[in-house]
């Protein structure tokens, strides 16, 4: 089966004005227009989230058009990523993935010995953790030390990896939710995507890509 390797980060508005990296990503990768958290302490959606969502899953979608039209027989895309500035969650991020790769059969994540489609990184930041994204199929992922002990580090850590998969927040709804992030609060600890999440990943990247409207 021929693979297909894509870059996909999401990145939703949080607060107004583009993402600003943390010092332990500036050097290394490009702020994407928006930033989407772990929690909606500060930010509880609005009509700029829908438009950014629907940005994102446009330009991860001609990405992949443009690769399957070079390879029409491309059945999974693989997702690169790199771990090299987050060594403190190593081990979170290689469940994340695993939980993602045993979910959904469309596109699957691979760890890099090098420079991935994506990267992690590590740090304190006052808006927790978050995915961004620059729009063009490169982003990042970066993991607040804070929130990562007052919540599920594997918890978050899968859940802003489902944003790589083209998964929107959604605080609101219950802990089997995944993408209900810290909605639920702190007890909530299930690292695992429910059935719809895993569908709508998997209708996402059906075939490879699938259009969006």
């Amino acid at each position: 089966m021929k693979r297909s390797v894509l870059s996909a980060t999401l990145g939703l508005a949080l607060a107004a004005g583009l993402a600003v990296l943390p010092a332990t990503a500036a050097s290394a990768a490009t702020p994407g227009p928006a930033v989407q958290g772990y929690t909606a302490s500060t930010y509880a959606g609005s009509a700029a989230e829908a438009a950014n969502n629907q940005a994102f899953f446009h330009a991860v979608m001609a990405s992949a058009k443009a690769r399957q039209a070079a390879n029409p027989w491309l059945q999974t895309v693989t997702v690169t990523y790199d771990t090299a500035s987050a060594p403190s969650f190593t081990s979170q991020i290689s469940q994340a993935a695993q939980i993602w790769n045993s979910s959904v059969s469309n596109v699957q994540l691979q760890a890099s010995s090098g420079t991935g489609d994506f990267s992690y990184y590590e740090g304190n930041d006052s808006r927790g953790s978050y995915a961004s994204t620059d729009g063009h199929g490169h982003g990042y992922v970066f993991l607040d030390y804070q929130q990562n002990q007052q919540y599920s580090s594997l918890r978050v850590t899968a859940h802003e990896t489902g944003h790589v998969l083209g998964l929107p927040d959604n605080y609101s709804g219950p802990c089997s939710e995944l993408m209900s992030g810290g909605g639920p609060g702190p007890s909530c600890t299930n690292p695992y995507p429910d059935s719809n999440e895993r569908g709508q990943v998997d209708s996402l990247w059906s075939n490879g890509v699938e259009s969006v409207n």
